[in-house]
């Protein structure tokens, strides 16, 4: 077992989305995490937020399955799951029981609305969660209506991330007092604390609720994606007065027009040279003027672009696990790296139980 969290045990009750993919982050890290599962529920080989840990299926409607996964709480540092409130309650698994159990146990929560509140029993997905929060309603054209920006935000940003952050607090807290606490992750509070940055903007007179007139959100020609000739993409965020410079000399931008970088009254104007300027050359050819330099430029990739770039594979940022090509666990630690991404496998409990069996006390000999 490799990785900073090695020895540490993780039940992970199996749900979709966010709480597989905190799992995922611990287990790369080197964290012992097992994967319950309904009955029948097959281990999927291209599920890659399932990696690196075995699954066990167990029947929770049933009693002896319940006790079965009690006896592998009584084991366990840390626990997460992402149900409804209150199901985990239902099947006897709710945490006033756990942790009377085991009292340094860290049960972890993740929910879209969270634990409490007047919508915490409505359903909901990411979109909703970041609708609430401001996030939504910044992100898309102008005069457009908003964007979905995939389930980044709520699900994995705002959900996935902040539990694993919220875990590992609770569990170094634990080390200390010896006890454990409930971690209540709520994507619309984490998409609202991912917004912390725009509020500040906001609260500065620095930013609008229009939609595509900001900085960072499209409304800067300096700060947005064109397309080529080709009809691929290149993304330029220029910034800082210093890699405008360089951006405007590289590429030829001599009009006046774009000597008041800062100033949105001369922002259309802007925008329609760049785009038309850009719309000279293939991606390939501004790849060839651009990457590499202070112009702030890359190009944009898809799917199957990303893993090929020569800077993802220099820096092994993608690898390929028996045909399947995935991200690589991040971040990177010098002493105790991550461990390499294993397939799902199932295990049983037995094998589950024999693995985190206390190791019994030493005795000193004389």
């Amino acid at each position: 077992m490799a990785g900073p969290l090695s020895g540490l045990k993780v039940v992970e009750f199996a749900g979709l989305g966010p709480a597989p993919f905190c799992a995922m982050l611990l287990a790369d890290m080197g964290a012992d995490v097992l994967r319950i599962t309904r009955p029948g529920v097959p281990v999927v080989p291209t599920d890659i937020t399932t990696r690196s840990r075995a699954q066990l299926a167990l029947d929770l409607r049933k009693a002896e399955g319940t006790e079965a996964a009690l006896a592998l709480i009584d084991q366990a540092d840390a626990l997460i799951e992402g149900f409804r409130p209150g199901v985990m309650e239902r099947l006897g698994l709710g945490p006033e029981l756990c942790l009377a159990r085991n009292a340094r146990l860290v049960y972890g929560r993740m929910t879209g609305w969270g634990q409490q509140g007047p919508l915490a029993h409505a359903a909901g997905h990411d979109l909703n969660y970041i609708a609430i929060s401001g996030a939504l309603h910044a992100i898309g054209r102008a005069g457009e209506k908003p964007v979905p920006p995939l389930n980044y935000v709520g699900d994995f940003g705002g959900g996935a991330m902040l539990l694993a952050v919220g875990l590992l607090a609770a569990l170094n807290e634990a080390q200390r007092s010896g006890r454990g606490q409930v971690v209540d992750a709520a994507m619309t509070d984490g998409a609202a604390l991912l917004s912390a940055f725009m509020y500040s903007y906001t609260a500065r007179g620095e930013w609008s609720n229009q939609r595509g007139g900001n900085m960072l959100d499209g409304g800067a020609p300096f700060y947005d994606s064109y397309a080529c000739a080709d009809g691929k993409f290149v993304a330029i965020g220029a910034i800082e007065p210093q890699f405008y410079a360089e951006l405007r000399q590289r590429c030829g931008m001599t009009d006046a027009v774009f000597d008041a970088q800062l100033d949105p009254a001369q922002w259309p104007a802007q925008k329609a040279q760049m785009a038309a300027l850009f719309a000279t050359r293939t991606r390939e050819e501004w790849c060839a003027l651009l990457e590499g330099t202070d112009a702030c430029f890359a190009p944009v990739l898809d799917w199957d672009e990303a893993p090929q770039h020569r800077h993802n594979q220099a820096r092994q940022t993608f690898v390929d696990l028996d045909g399947l090509t995935q991200p690589a666990p991040a971040p990177r630690f010098s002493r105790t790296p991550s461990r390499p991404p294993e397939a799902p496998g199932e295990t049983t409990l037995a094998e589950a139980l024999a693995r985190w069996r206390p190791e019994p006390a030493s005795q000193e000999t004389r």
